[in-house]
């Protein structure tokens, strides 16, 4: 198979027109794929264009300052955490006057990066290089122009490499004593094995430290290297078991056909058709960037758990880890739970298993490669549980799941990014129903609040009510129905920090008085950690996903409510952009004070439907996607951590969104496409038709599901996930 080399920056609709096809000219779906979009970010974390398999533990990135550098840092091996740097570094390195270095710059030119697929030419060095991935192993074929010795260089930035025949092995270490493992080794007869010493090549069969440099010399007549390595979390041993199974030969273009074929599989799971190439490139980047965590490590049977530092047997069932579940609970999850459910149930089960390994049996937060790491706020791990089970996979241990779930809400501190037990600040939660804000210029005094994440009293008291609703849910799945009735009552406790006179959810203090005076668009320094979380008091004002209908009550009604909604949107930053995002990094993509670049704000245009005007949601829904999810370097609002936000794109183009996980149902927006079919497990269908449909054509007239209609704009998720047929008839102006 030959891989057409981009000139022009590749940030252009490549993929729409000039990607490899195994199958003659058709294109296919990792053909509209676009990993550059969001390589630029508008403030803080660009997208990573990861070559890889779905879910798979081997990821390669490009390592560079950010998209716009010309400069490679040498060339990655595996990256083990989102956004971090890879593990292990290759080169290959011409002495030259310069001498050897662990981890050499590269120029580089004409890069062609693809999900299955990397090649890139190193300019200046005169190397070009192709890569492939397969799920625990890789290959590089490196091909030079300059006829001199040359050195294979592996680095690793703190662990030991070895060096024998044609093979290098070793580890790099991780945090909380976590080791990642390689096993390399090249096709070409090899001249020696040795280390770095200022420059030099010096004999030895090993390497210690930081640092850690070992190389193979190459003969002056060869043009070009072949690279094959396989990585472990188990053992270099294991590492090599990897390579043997999955690549048994040099030849890159069949690893790269391999990883095509099976992206072409699982991007293919749903089907659209439209004649705007650059929506199905927007639609299918969003897909692929839901498959990049977590990731498995499941390796023969086997797999290492930072838990508890022990390598154990899966028993049959992958183990996974690598999430950021307050990112991704609201809707990556919930996706899966439609298209890949044996995945999802996979993926629930690793976190029982990580909570299992632990003393403290709490459900974890945000599982890493190198172990829970309890970021962010709340402990929405429940919410994926609640939501699988309430939309019929139970095939994992409930009863379990509810007591971590439980310990994970109870006994650990409800503090932001704190791994502590519970203390004063989670008493005074249980008894008063709220977590107490400080008031401006207050000293904090509890010891597990974070020094610069703060207590965020009103995004926690928000997020556990859900929590604790999503607790009663599943109390009601095992029949418990004193606990479900206690957590029901305590998920209204979002009631506790409603302020009538504003209509906002504002900051209290221990004493129960509400912090005075306020400004809900700019409160609580970096972040509006002091009361909020990463969004200001607009975004957490309609943040009780749970309980809708009392939140417009509270609001005064539909028409209030929907008032405040279009408000929102067009409420003024009230200070200039410099300083706004100075102190809300996070709170880009705006519209008035409605920001399309966080989580918290992804249901937030789907709750017209719940005040009578669908309308609006459709309008809104169509405007959002077109002003800030483009096929461009920009193209992305905000983070994108872990499919969190592609996931709301993938549903909202089909023309639904899981506004609650928790309940067996979806709010409906505006499908993009004419046709959609989600091709199910079992060989069972659930096509979605839009017909009239065009950029204007945007408000539904009519639906019906399997020729009844629809009563309101909700998608029960039993028809979807058994088959069905969602017919919506589009029109240029709203039915109201």
């Amino acid at each position: 198979m030959k891989y057409k080399v981009i000139i022009l920056a590749p940030f252009a609709l490549m993929l729409c027109a000039c990607g490899a096809s195994t199958s003659g000219s058709s294109t296919e779906p990792v053909d509209y794929v676009n990993p550059y979009i969001g390589n630029i970010s508008h403030l803080l974390v660009p997208t990573f264009p990861n070559v890889h398999l779905p879910n798979s533990m081997l990821r390669m990135v490009p390592e560079r300052g950010d998209y716009t550098s010309d400069r490679l840092n040498a060339l990655p091996v595996i990256v083990t955490n989102h956004r971090e740097k890879s593990a292990f570094k290759l080169s290959l390195q011409q002495p030259g006057t310069s001498g050897l270095v662990p981890v050499p710059s590269y120029s580089y030119d004409n890069e062609d990066l693809r999900p299955y697929s990397y090649s890139v030419n190193l300019d200046e060095a005169g190397i070009g290089v192709r890569f492939a991935p397969a799920a625990q192993s890789a290959i590089y074929q490196l091909s030079m122009k300059n006829e001199s010795p040359s050195y294979l260089v592996l680095s690793t930035r703190d662990g030991l490499l070895r060096a024998e025949g044609n093979s290098i092995s070793g580890y790099q270490n991780l945090d909380n004593g976590v080791r990642i493992y390689v096993y390399m080794e090249t096709g070409q007869d090899v001249n020696g094995c040795f280390t770095l010493s200022d420059g030099n090549a010096v004999p030895a069969d090993s390497a210690k430290g930081h640092d850690a440099t070992m190389a193979l010399a190459f003969a002056t007549d060869v043009p070009v290297v072949d690279v094959r390595y396989g990585v472990s979390f188990i053992s270099e041993e294991q590492a090599e078991r990897n390579l043997r199974r999955e690549i048994k030969s040099y030849d890159v273009d069949s690893v790269a056909a391999a990883a095509r074929k099976i992206w072409n599989e699982t991007l293919g799971r749903i089907e659209v058709e439209t004649p705007d190439d650059n929506d199905k490139t927007i639609f299918y980047t969003a897909l692929y960037r839901i498959h990049e965590r977590p990731v498995c490590l499941s390796e023969e049977g086997r797999y290492f758990s930072a838990s508890d530092g022990k390598v154990h047997d899966d028993e049959g069932h992958p183990f996974y880890t690598d999430d950021w579940i307050w990112d991704t609970y609201r809707a990556a999850h919930p996706m899966r739970v439609i298209i890949e459910p044996e995945l999802e149930q996979n993926i629930l089960r690793s976190y029982l298993r990580m909570a299992s390994q632990t003393d403290s049996l709490w459900m974890p937060t945000f599982p890493e490669i190198t172990g829970d790491t309890r970021r962010m706020n709340s402990n929405h791990g429940v919410a994926s549980i609640a939501d699988a089970y309430a939309k019929g996979l139970t095939d994992f241990d409930l009863a379990l799941a509810y007591e971590a779930c439980r310990r994970g809400i109870e006994n650990k501190t409800l503090a932001p990014w704190s791994g502590l037990p519970a203390g004063e600040l989670d008493r005074f939660y249980k008894e008063r129903g709220y977590i107490p804000a400080l008031a401006p210029g207050e000293t904090e005094y509890i010891p597990e609040v974070h020094s610069f994440e703060k207590r965020q009293p009103v995004a926690v008291t928000l997020g556990t009510a859900y929590d604790q609703w999503c607790l009663s849910r599943i109390a009601s799945f095992l029949g418990l129905e004193a606990d479900s009735a206690r957590y029901a009552r305590a998920s209204l406790n979002y009631r506790n920090l409603f302020n009538p006179d504003t209509r906002f959810f504002h900051p209290k203090d221990s004493a129960g008085r509400f912090i005075e005076p306020f400004e809900y668009r700019w409160p609580g320094g970096m972040g509006a950690r002091e009361y909020y979380g990463e969004n200001n008091g607009w975004i957490y004002r309609w943040d009780v996903p749970h309980n809708v209908p009392d939140l417009i009550a509270l609001m005064g009604g539909p028409d209030s409510f929907c008032s405040e909604l279009d408000r929102m949107f067009n409420e003024p930053l009230g200070r200039s952009k410099f300083d706004f995002y100075s102190q809300l990094p996070d709170h880009t993509g705006n519209v008035g004070q409605f920001s399309m670049a966080n989580e918290p704000s992804l249901h937030i245009p789907y709750l017209y439907n719940y005040a009578g005007r669908p309308w609006m949601t459709q309008k809104r829904i169509r405007s959002l996607i077109r002003q800030w999810f483009r096929n461009d370097l920009m193209g992305i609002p905000g983070d994108e951590d872990g499919g969190g936000m592609s996931a709301f794109v993938v549903f909202s183009m089909l023309g639904f969104y899981p506004v609650t996980p928790g309940l067996p149902e979806y709010s409906i927006g505006s499908p993009f496409f004419d046709r959609a079919v989600i091709h199910l497990p079992g060989g069972k269908d659930f096509e979605i038709v839009a017909k009239n449909n065009s950029a204007h054509n945007k408000y539904i007239r009519t639906a019906t599901l399997d020729g009844t209609p629809l009563e309101g704009p909700v998608l029960p998720h039993a028809p979807l996930a058994n088959g069905g047929r969602l017919v919506f008839e589009m029109a240029s102006e709203a039915a109201r």
